[in-house]
């Protein structure tokens, strides 16, 4: 009983993690028994707000989304899909997952990775190389949840020097300086350089021509990794975005329950790839 209740308990620190969203806000007014009757959107303004044309994607399906007030967007670019939610008045765009109440303190169901396919070599380390628990990170210099995990991380590790995390820089296409500032801070493989972009310093040139970033890239789209941070466990389970310190402490030190199931992360904190 003890276990299961550990168990229920993770699950709510991790969708508490994820913050509140006030659906209301994006509600309209005066709509009837469909929202459809007096809400629109064509397909061609779902491709002009979201731009699919600048980030190559295909606009797939709209439909109404389960909470009120928000289109449900599905767009595909090469063999990946994403859903993205616009509100009704058309300035918002909603990147986000919905879980229904009832399904809280229930066991998350979490993509379970290969591990073995993560080349860890070249990775920014920060805690003991020699950990006993070994994180993978997924990592955006220019990604202001990357940033908030990045300063958990090092609580973590000065409070538990069995766990270290290995930084995978991890350029998303909606940040278009993000690509050049993970060669930089890849170049001089630095802690320091990475924390500075996160500061919003300016970073040298990449002053080398390592294809490493470009090996992340091609690595974690093959794994379906949408998002930034994400964070891989030990034992491959996939949790996506920030954690706080202690949060994510108990994540690690969660007994594995079982082979992964089908969920995962619908691309928190990008757009159309």
């Amino acid at each position: 009983m003890k276990k299961i209740l550990k168990t229920a308990a993770a699950a709510l620190l991790i969708a508490a993690a994820a913050g509140p969203m006030d659906a209301t806000a994006f509600q309209g007014q005066g709509c009837g028994a469909d929202c459809a009757d007096c809400h629109t959107l064509t397909p061609e303004e779902a491709r002009k707000l979201l731009k699919t044309d600048k980030f190559n994607a295909e606009l797939k399906e709209i439909r109404l989304s389960p909470v009120k007030g928000l289109w449900e967007v599905e767009v595909t670019r090469g063999d990946k899909s994403i859903l993205v939610y616009i509100d009704f008045a058309k300035k918002y765009l909603v990147e986000a997952r919905f879980t229904p109440l009832d399904e809280l303190g229930k066991a998350p169901q979490l993509k379970r990775l290969d591990r073995s396919r993560i080349p860890m070599d070249n990775a920014l380390i920060m805690g003991d190389r020699e950990a006993e628990k070994k994180i993978i990170v997924f990592d955006d210099p220019d990604c202001p949840y990357c940033k908030k995990l990045h300063y958990e991380i090092k609580k973590v590790v000065k409070k538990r020097p069995d766990i270290a995390f290995y930084i995978l820089l991890y350029p998303l296409d909606i940040h278009p300086d993000a690509y050049k500032k993970a060669k930089a801070i890849q170049c001089r493989r630095s802690v320091e350089m990475l924390e500075e972009a996160f500061e919003g310093k300016v970073l040298p040139e990449p002053d080398c021509d390592d294809k490493v970033v470009d090996e992340n890239i091609r690595v974690g789209r093959e794994l379906g990794i949408q998002g930034t941070p994400a964070l891989i466990m030990p034992d491959g389970r996939l949790i996506p975005g920030y954690l706080a310190a202690d949060v994510l402490i108990e994540v690690i030190d969660q007994e594995p329950q079982g082979e992964g199931a089908q969920g995962g992360h619908d691309a928190k904190g990008s757009s159309p790839r």
